[in-house]
């Protein structure tokens, strides 16, 4: 016999109600958390979770049965959409495709994702107004195998230094996994090859700094015990978690802001959907201040120039890995 399905309740937030069906099922078996809770975290943090995903293009991570489940990749907006749910549009050139993604503009349309079994929320690092041209630099600190996270903390003090050195405010966060994310505002100016040739001129003045650092394009090729500063994060429709999204993982993590001086400290086990309520409500939002901080790629282009002239290679192609 099919187990019953719990009564769908009604969500009032802002000045929408969403529904929610079948609140009890059970999303992350570890802790018992449900959809509901889902919803109630996203409740909890969410004008840092509207300010993440605010205007972009954003791919959804949906777990119909759990995260023990099949995952599915959405980048299409699902059916059955409210009217007020808003879309960015897209096009997809390598597969003359197109699609309208959620973009969202309010708490609400965060919450009915979730009410259609979202988990994870994706954005593109450019805004609907013109998603050809960026306006977040991503700096990804992927841990290797064999790496641990003391390795990726201390690469990203160095992301700090060079940061500072920049004039460029960095805002970390974990990624909600191994490692670490630092955001950084940049001006919608340049198309995403110049960003990320910007971000690669920035990843190998790290790992000139630090033998902890690589930019080896191969994975193959890389040292496990390092950590891979991931400039193709930069890439068009290239997506990481947003902060304040939660991840698929057991222990439902959260993709968490942090201060740089909480980083030293830091263990990513600590941000959940349990724990992250009460630190938003001491802390706010550890973003809020992002888009006041504007950075312009030029000197690192620049940079970008000068290694490619002493024979370093080009930017590869994005979509060889």
């Amino acid at each position: 016999m099919a187990a019953s399905k719990s009564p769908a309740i009604e969500l009032e937030v802002g000045e929408r109600t969403v529904r929610i069906s079948n609140p009890d099922r059970v999303y992350f078996p570890e802790g018992g958390h449900t959809k509901l809770d889902l919803a109630n975290y996203y409740l909890s943090v969410g004008d840092g979770i509207v300010n993440a995903l605010r205007e972009r293009p954003c791919m959804l991570h949906r777990f119909p049965e759990g995260i023990e489940g099949e995952k599915v990749h959405q980048k299409r907006l699902p059916h059955g959409a409210p009217e007020w749910v808003e879309t960015a549009h897209v096009t997809f050139p390598r597969w003359n495709r197109t699609a309208n993604e959620l973009c969202v503009t309010e708490l609400a349309s965060v919450i009915w994702a979730v009410q259609m079994s979202t988990v994870e929320f994706h954005p593109w690092n450019s805004r609907r107004a013109d998603v050809e041209r960026p306006d977040e630099w991503r700096i990804d600190l992927d841990p290797g195998e064999e790496c641990d996270f003391a390795t990726v903390k201390r690469v990203a003090g160095v992301a700090q230094e060079v940061l500072d050195e920049l004039g460029a405010t960095g805002w970390p966060k974990t990624t909600g996994s191994k490692g670490l994310h630092i955001y950084v505002r940049v001006p919608p100016d340049h198309g995403f090859q110049d960003v990320r040739r910007a971000a690669l001129a920035f990843a190998r003045e790290v790992e000139r700094r630090t033998d902890d650092a690589t930019t080896t394009w191969w994975r193959k090729d890389r040292d496990p015990t390092q950590v891979f500063v991931d400039y193709n994060q930069n890439a068009r429709d290239h997506t990481i978690a947003a902060a304040y999204s939660v991840r698929g993982r057991p222990d439902a993590r959260v993709s968490a802001p942090l201060t740089w001086d909480e980083v030293p400290d830091a263990d990513p086990a600590d941000f959940t959907i349990v724990t992250m309520p009460d630190r938003y409500a001491e802390l706010g939002d550890l973003h809020a201040g992002i888009d006041d901080a504007v950075y312009d790629i030029a000197p690192l282009l620049e940079w970008a120039d000068r290694d490619e002239a002493q024979g370093a290679e080009p930017v590869p192609d994005p979509d060889e890995d």
